[in-house]
């Protein structure tokens, strides 16, 4: 990088633009571009900290579209979590289910039983 790249308006300008990339990867469902995302947003930040702009008003931008996709990461979470907790339950449901009988006592219907090869030499 030259010594133009390391000016805070270079700066901003790339973590700006950076940050309109990490949105669309999330918006998008690409979640193997996030890694490689970060690590250039954290070597920006680093810059930017160490040469700020002279005037706040220009992180102010920056600020809102870190926030902005900060709630797209926690909404991207917990979409995941709601997808490993559906999975899990489809898994317990397909090992066995717990079901009530007439009377109203709790019974276990076994699931599926797994065919199991049994090799001879």
């Amino acid at each position: 990088m030259t010594d133009d790249d390391h000016t805070p308006d270079t700066l901003v300008t790339a973590l700006d633009s950076l940050l309109e990339r990490e949105r669309n990867a999330l918006l998008d469902g690409a979640l193997d571009e996030i890694g490689p995302l970060m690590e250039e947003k954290a070597a920006l930040v680093a810059r930017l900290a160490e040469a700020p702009p002279e005037e706040a008003d220009a992180m102010q931008p920056l600020h809102l579209k870190l926030r902005r996709n900060q709630q797209l990461f926690d909404h991207a979470l917990d979409g995941i979590r709601n997808v490993a907790k559906r999975l899990g339950a489809l898994r317990e449901i397909r090992d066995s289910m717990e079901v009530y009988d007439a009377q109203g006592r709790r019974a276990s219907i076994g699931g599926e039983e797994k065919s199991r090869m049994e090799r001879r030499a």
